[in-house]
């Protein structure tokens, strides 16, 4: 990867709805060059997705909780079921796996405490294996996913 793949990443981490063009005249590319660029940095799954980041509130989702959950066994068939089930569920979402006390840090986001206490009881409580879970409020947001720091990346080598 180069100084001109690292200035695409970062530039489309900040502006999602750049056009080709516009992208290709901050890099001094010309377009087609950029699209193949940018084509190959998919390829490659530097960049995964593109997406529209959406307010929570503003589509009727009030409520955020972090849900720490331990299983009760630590086997591969326990972990992966548990895994499987948990990325189904809509309102999980993120998911982190642990080391420590917990096993599972679950982000979730709903409409209300309603919600959330179905959510809790219903769905992660009735997940094989789940033996324990502690359940914060989220009081507010300070700040959000902005994307991946740039800033301190490796200088690219001659094998990239």
């Amino acid at each position: 990867m180069d100084n001109i793949d690292k200035k695409i990443i970062r530039t489309l981490q900040e502006q999602g709805r750049i056009t080709n063009v516009e992208l290709a005249r901050q890099a001094s590319l010309a377009p087609s060059s950029m699209l193949d660029r940018v084509r190959r940095l998919e390829e490659r799954g530097v960049i995964k997705s593109y997406r529209a980041v959406l307010d929570p509130g503003a589509i009727g989702y009030h409520v955020q909780a972090m849900v720490m959950i331990t299983l009760g066994r630590h086997q591969a068939g326990s972990i992966e079921s548990f895994e499987e089930r948990i990325r189904s569920i809509p309102e999980v979402k993120a998911c982190y796996h642990l080391t420590g006390q917990y096993d599972y840090l679950a982000h979730v986001v709903v409409r209300d405490i309603d919600h959330l206490r179905k959510l809790v009881k219903h769905e992660l409580a009735a997940i094989g294996g789940v033996e324990k879970q502690e359940t914060f409020l989220t009081l507010s947001v300070i700040k959000e996913d902005t994307g991946y720091a740039l800033e301190n990346w490796p200088e690219p080598s001659e094998a990239d």
